[in-house]
This record gives C-alpha cells, structure tokens and sequence, in this order.
C-alpha cells in the first residue's frame, strides 16, 4: 500500500517511519501496539483487544493522536510522488569517473575491474586523452557551474604524473568557462608517500583509501602480485594521511565477504587506527566463488548490523565517535525527490570514461559493450542507453514500488542489478535487505544521538521538489 508505515526495533527504541512524508517518530509500547491494528479495525475492536493490557483512557488517547498526526500527513500519508511523470528528455553531465589507469598494483580477489584491466589489457591513460575527457565534462555540463572528477582505477597512482597535469588543465579550463571542478580519487594507498598526503591535502575534495580491515582478513583478499598481503605496507601510509587531513573529507573504504561474516570487528579495526571515517561494505559476486555472500548469510549479516549499531552509539557515550558511512543520515536536508526516484544519475549525469577514450555510464560498467555510450571524439551515440538510464526510477521496479526504504535507496545500484540480475530494473534481493536494515540502524543512531542531546525526537526528513 502507498500509504503505509514502517515500525521496527532498534537500539531499545520503537520507531515509526512514514516513508512518504519522511516523519520519523519515536513512540512507547502502546501506540507501537496500536499501529499493528489501527486502519484495519475499528476504534472499538482496538480498544477491546489492548484494554486488557493498557488503560482504556491511554488507548483512546493515542488513538487520537494517530489520528491527528494522519491529519497532518506524518503517518499513513499517501504516495503523492506515484504518479508523478519524470519524462526527462535531455541531462547535464555533472561528474565523470576518470579511469586513469587500467592497470593495479594488487590482485585483490573481488575485483570487479578483473584485477585492474578491466578485461581489456593493462593500460594506462595518456595526457592527451585525460585532456580530452576533462574539455567533454565541461562542454557536456551546460550551465552547472560545479562539476566533479573521480580519479579511479585499476590502481591511479600508477599513472600520479598524468593526474597532476590534469588537475592543473582542468583547473584552467574551469576557470576559463565559470566552472568549478572538484577533485576525487580512489586509491590501494600501496604507492602513498609524503609528497602524494601534501599533494591530495591541497588539491582534493575527497580521497578513499582501501582497507577491509584486520590484517589477517584484508591479506585474504587484498593481495600484491607475489600473492602476499598488502596490510603492513599500506597501513602506516593510510594512518599517516588520515593524521594529516584534519577536516578534509576521506574516508577508508574495505569490503566484507562470506570469510568476514563478523565484519564488525573490521570496522572497529579500521575506527581503532585512529581512523574517523570508515565504510565496509558487502561484496558483491555470483555464488559461485566461496567468499560470495548468499542469502543462508543474510540472518548473521543483519545481526551483525545490529552489534555494530550498539558498539556505534557506545562509543559515542565513551567520548570515541566515529563516522561509518552506512549509519549517516541527514535528516534535515536530504536530496530533492527526483534525486530519491531515480538514484545516482548514472548513465545521464554521470559516466565513465577509459584510456581507449570509451565513455559509459559508470565506472562498473566498464567493457561491457551493450553498455558503451559513444566515445570522447564521437560524444554520447547510444541515446538508447541514455535513455534506458535517465527514465529508470523506482516505480518502474515492482520490487520497490511500495517499499518503505524506496526514497532513502533509490532502488538500488544499477550495476550491482544488472551483474546479480542482467537488469538494471531488477534489484539485487540480498543488497537489499542488507540496505533495509543499514537505513533502520542508520535513523536509529540518528534519534539515539538526538536523544542524547535533549534535541526533539518526532523528526521529518526533508525531500524539497525537483
């Protein structure tokens, strides 16, 4: 139903949510109870089956209370963005992935980028090229006057010469048009030295460093090319830049695989490090390998989540935060809905392109022809690609029509539903869940810390209009 609510338990807190409205309310027992019934029974009925339990006056009272607050639109509100028409024709390119080298370092086993090449020979890209795709960025980002480019890999620092020039190109190409570029980069941190920290300090929006934590599970999967681990090499440089970057956005991203099930324990490893901000995020592989997750996973994984919610808050009553990327949530400030219905932009706001000078619609979907957009020299050719991207959104995914987390996930990852699926449309039913419970610790450790704070609990995340 489009005006459903969602309830669930967490961190010793009942918490509704209203996905449409986005009001989140922390309750008691009672109208936690009453909400099971309410809207399928009458008044009366509701009030026979709970007084045996709570006070018929308290009943009624809350009765009344759900009833003003469906008045107000903060519960069982209805759908208002179902039948609303997308119908874009034409988009702004606003970040592009820049894969600087298609080549690594690392033979990390989950590679999705095939160890690096991306299934099309060791490579990386020149100037030229790099100058090419930076004079398509701002040409293809019509009026927006910020854009963004995402040095990635393979591994880039393998090719940090070329990464220099084109910063300091697109810095006057920028400049030149009005515009703005932001530069990001994803990096094994294997090549990291005191020249690259200086450099990225001064010239980087953002930096994501690779780590999966633990050292005997990261040199599992995180392996040089004489197959052994990678942790004692890149650690100290890792501790070294997170030391340096004061408020400067980074963070240390790892994976976790069926060989990590108590992943846990690998994000308090990485927050242990003096490390403030940590992702660790489930792989995503077909079943046929032995660390793919499968859904006899799913029920350790989910409680796993809810161990790392409780040492989360925890820590926060200890005076030792840290940040874990999946547990952020804004509540006062979050996207537009267009945004909500339709995710990253992938494929018409964002896209990949390689040193063979190919553009795609994201940096996963890389080689993969049927997905090709066109090249730096022709611009985007397969409109029908394009087109494919720019008019997915939720309502076109059964699977998430009148799902209650569909604005906070957008319908999931395009690739990761066409590598589990062969459909972009389709979504990946284990990401899901596991996306379904991150967002419930997520709003959870956002009303525990409001809470601790004496601040105002009943809270509505802001969605403003396209």
């Amino acid at each position: 139903m489009g005006n459903s609510i969602h309830k669930f338990k967490q961190l010793g807190m009942n918490i509704l949510l209203d996905p449409v409205s986005g009001a989140i309310h922390i309750v008691d027992d009672l109208t936690y109870d009453i909400l099971d019934y309410y809207g399928k029974n009458s008044k009366d009925d509701i009030i026979n089956i709970f007084q045996n339990k709570y006070p018929k006056d308290d009943i009624i009272d809350i009765l009344d209370e759900i009833d003003e607050l469906k008045a107000k639109g903060l519960l069982f509100s209805e759908d208002i963005y179902k039948n609303m028409a997308i119908n874009r024709t034409d988009s702004v390119i606003k970040a592009m992935c820049l894969n600087i080298a298609h080549d690594c370092n690392l033979r990390c086993k989950y590679c999705f980028a095939s160890t690096g090449d991306f299934n099309g020979g060791r490579k990386l890209m020149t100037f030229e090229t790099g100058k090419k795709a930076i004079d398509f960025l701002i040409k293809s980002s019509g009026n927006r006057k910020n854009v963004e480019v995402d040095f990635f890999g393979g591994e880039p620092l393998m090719n940090y010469d070329v990464i220099k020039k084109l910063v300091d190109y697109g810095r006057k190409q920028a400049e030149h048009n009005g515009k703005t570029i932001k530069y990001t980069i994803t990096t094994n941190a294997v090549l990291l030295d005191d020249e690259k920290i200086r450099y990225f300090n001064e010239n980087f929006t953002n930096v994501v460093l690779s780590l999966d934590g633990r050292k005997e599970i990261n040199d599992q999967m995180r392996i040089k090319i004489d197959k052994s681990g990678s942790y004692d090499i890149i650690v100290p440089k890792i501790k070294k830049f997170a030391d340096s970057r004061g408020n400067k956005e980074y963070y240390v991203r790892g994976t976790f695989t069926a060989k990590n099930l108590d992943f846990t324990n690998d994000v308090l490893h990485i927050a242990d490090l003096s490390i403030r901000e940590v992702s660790v995020e489930p792989v995503v592989e077909k079943e046929n390998t032995d660390y793919a997750l499968r859904e006899e996973h799913l029920d350790k994984i989910l409680k796993e989540y809810d161990k790392l919610a409780e040492e989360y808050v925890k820590r926060i009553d200890e005076g030792n935060p840290f940040s874990f990327y999946h547990f952020k949530i804004n509540l006062d400030n979050g996207p537009c809905i267009r945004k909500r219905l339709q995710g990253c932009g992938a494929g018409f706001e964002y896209v990949a392109v390689t040193p063979n000078e190919e553009i795609y619609p994201c940096h996963q979907f890389v080689g993969n022809e049927e997905y090709k957009l066109g090249t730096l020299d022709q611009g985007i050719v397969n409109d029908g690609i394009r087109q494919l991207f720019m008019g997915s959104d939720i309502y076109k995914r059964e699977e998430c029509t009148d799902c209650w987390v569909r604005f906070f996930c957008s319908g999931g990852c395009f690739a990761n539903n066409y590598n589990m699926n062969g459909d972009i449309n389709k979504p990946y039913k284990l990401s899901c869940e596991m996306q379904k419970k991150r967002f419930e610790c997520a709003i959870a450790v956002k009303a525990y810390q409001m809470m601790r704070e004496g601040g105002k609990i009943d809270k509505k995340v802001q969605m403003s209009n396209p």
